[in-house]
């Protein structure tokens, strides 16, 4: 799985919180964080409409998005590579350091913190080991 940036994160989390979004719902929703301009809003949806992170439909005549990736998956991933690339921790992240976060429900802190422990198995088979 491709790791957003934190611009594309941004995004992602507008429309994983309310969807679908049109541009201009998106860029009013992340420009108090972002502090960037509407075609800097566009400019990354169109990279990330390119990468298949996002989808796009016109509905009553407006493009509107809606996010591709899986919240709980995508926030895996990353915190997954935070730890292994930024903190360099080879051992699975504790989902305590979710607890607390307005970006996930108690059933999602449930899968997140089964796609973290399964982490370590996922790298031995990719790295061609025995899991």
């Amino acid at each position: 799985m491709a790791i957003p940036s934190i611009s594309e994160l941004s995004l992602l989390k507008a429309l994983w919180r309310q969807h679908p979004l049109s541009a201009r719902e998106i860029h009013d929703q992340i420009v108090d964080e972002m502090g960037w301009s509407y075609s800097s809003t566009r400019k990354t949806l169109e990279r990330m409409l390119e990468k298949g992170m996002v989808s796009q439909q016109v509905r009553h005549g407006v493009q509107v998005y809606e996010a591709v990736l899986e919240k709980v998956d995508t926030l895996a991933a990353f915190a997954h590579d935070f730890g292994r690339r930024v903190m360099e921790i080879d051992t699975p992240l504790p989902v305590t350091m979710f607890t607390g976060s307005k970006l996930v429900d108690q059933n999602e802190l449930a899968q997140l913190e089964q796609l973290l422990q399964d982490w370590p198995e996922q790298d031995e088979k990719e790295k061609g080991g025995a899991a």
